[in-house]
């Protein structure tokens, strides 16, 4: 239970990442069913200008945590003008075109992001500075340390916070309706410019936040960190039923509990000496399981492996995703 119990944890912890990032697939499929997959270099580019502004402010008299919240607060807006900049620049030009043609864009985009970074802050791994004291609470034999807590609430505040938005405020109403039938949204006064870009901004600014997240609680940044995170954020995202705010949340953290559990109890289940006769049997087998080996087949390694595998059987059996997805019919 205490392994159970601290893999749920670390599940969570990862999981709230995972959907916040997904929020901003989520949100801009939602309206202009754009795959932006140049979204996870917008959030590799937060967490970086959130370390340089932590590193160079680290040797200051300044609190630990008005440093933090200073290179959170200059990642927000530098991502956020990424993101206006991607849509006004690379997606707009493209909105009429083949759908074919914005996907290639924004494969392309995620490249050119990529190998900007590369330019600016090295091909090296950078250490996140860990400023902050992480304390560790003992919860039922598990551990939780500060810095999973304030992951795990500041992503429920920023997830609530967003579908407060999308469904309580005028402009939220406004973004429902231009993914409901941008025309007549339009035609309703409703400016589609406007509110495609404000999507692609919000989304970038949910994503500096959650790269400053992931840089704190793994202690790296580097100019790749972007494609593996952005893969398994829209991942979630279509697993949860890409298009939908709640999906893209209920994707996130199912993906990082998966991916946490995979990691604590793969290695065991998979280890042929626990098998009822395997320690006893003939041949290599009996050799490789005597005096209490382990051969195990799939180590903590191949947890990605099992997250995809998940992912794949529910779109096998359920394709529009957990939570359905909402297909806007275009006039």
């Amino acid at each position: 239970m205490d392994i159970l119990l601290q893999q749920i944890i670390n599940g969570l912890t990862t999981g709230s990442v995972y959907a916040v990032v997904a929020l901003g697939y989520t949100m801009v499929y939602g309206v202009i069913q754009l795959i932006n997959f140049a979204h996870g270099e917008v959030v590799m580019i937060g967490a970086m200008v959130a370390f340089s502004v932590i590193s160079a402010l680290a040797g200051s008299s300044l609190p630990p945590l008005v440093i933090v919240l200073a290179g959170v607060i200059a990642a927000i807006p530098a991502c956020m003008v990424m993101g206006y900049l991607l849509e006004r620049a690379a997606y707009r030009p493209l909105r009429h075109a083949p759908r074919l043609a914005p996907l290639i864009t924004a494969i392309g985009m995620s490249i050119i992001l990529q190998h900007l970074a590369l330019l600016v802050w090295g091909r090296n791994p950078l250490a996140f500075p860990q400023i902050i004291d992480n304390r560790v609470f003992a919860i039922g034999g598990a551990a939780i340390s500060s810095v999973q807590i304030a992951i795990i609430a500041l992503s429920l505040t920023m997830m609530a916070g967003l579908s407060w938005f999308v469904y309580r405020t005028r402009f939220g109403i406004a973004i429902r309706a231009t993914a409901e039938n941008v025309h007549v949204a339009a035609l309703m006064g409703i400016n589609a410019d406007r509110v495609i870009a404000a999507t692609f901004v919000i989304g970038a600014g949910l994503g500096a936040v959650a790269g400053v997240m992931y840089g704190s609680y793994y202690g790296i940044a580097h100019y790749t960190m972007g494609f593996s995170l952005g893969l398994k954020a829209f991942s979630a995202a279509v697993l949860g039923g890409i298009g939908n705010i709640a999906g893209a949340m209920l994707g996130g953290i199912l993906l990082g509990l998966v991916e946490a559990l995979g990691t604590g109890y793969v290695g065991d289940l998979t280890d042929l000496c626990r098998w009822p006769g395997a320690g006893a049997g003939i041949g290599w087998m009996g050799e490789r399981c005597a005096d209490g080996a382990h051969f195990v087949l799939f180590g903590s390694n191949y947890q990605e492996v099992f997250a995809f595998l998940m992912l794949i059987l529910v779109l096998v059996f359920r394709p529009s995703g957990l939570l359905g997805e909402r297909v806007s019919e275009r006039a």
